[in-house]
């Protein structure tokens, strides 16, 4: 069964940080690039930051550019998004996706981020 897991998410106030973690299974994760995703009510799911399969690229969207940093760990199978600063316009469902040869993509099922006072 293929599968990706989200964890992590919380509710933390503005200027705090989170750490959101990925674990992928049941696909050869390695071989996958790996990104992070947002969704925030009414609002288009973005991406928010990328990392190639071999993890010596990464890219980021400008909103979230210098606060987050994407990892991955190949022995564990596990992508890591750390959230720094955050605010209050980061709240939002975050999803990882998994996106390999032939345009193959999976999804997690997301973890909820929220960013009040």
């Amino acid at each position: 069964q293929v599968q990706l897991v989200e964890s992590g998410g919380g509710l933390v106030r503005p200027g705090g940080s989170l750490r959101l973690s990925c674990t992928a299974s049941g696909f050869t994760s390695n071989t996958y690039a790996m990104a992070w995703y947002r969704q925030a009510p009414g609002k288009e799911r973005e991406m928010v930051a990328g990392i190639s399969s071999t993890g010596g690229s990464t890219t980021y969207a400008d909103a979230v550019a210098g606060r987050f940093t994407i990892s991955r760990d190949k022995a564990q199978s596990t992508v890591y998004l750390q959230m720094n600063s955050l605010k209050p316009e980061d709240t939002a469902v975050y999803y990882c996706k998994a996106t390999g040869l032939w345009d193959r993509v999976h999804w997690g099922q997301g973890t909820q981020v929220t960013v009040s006072s």
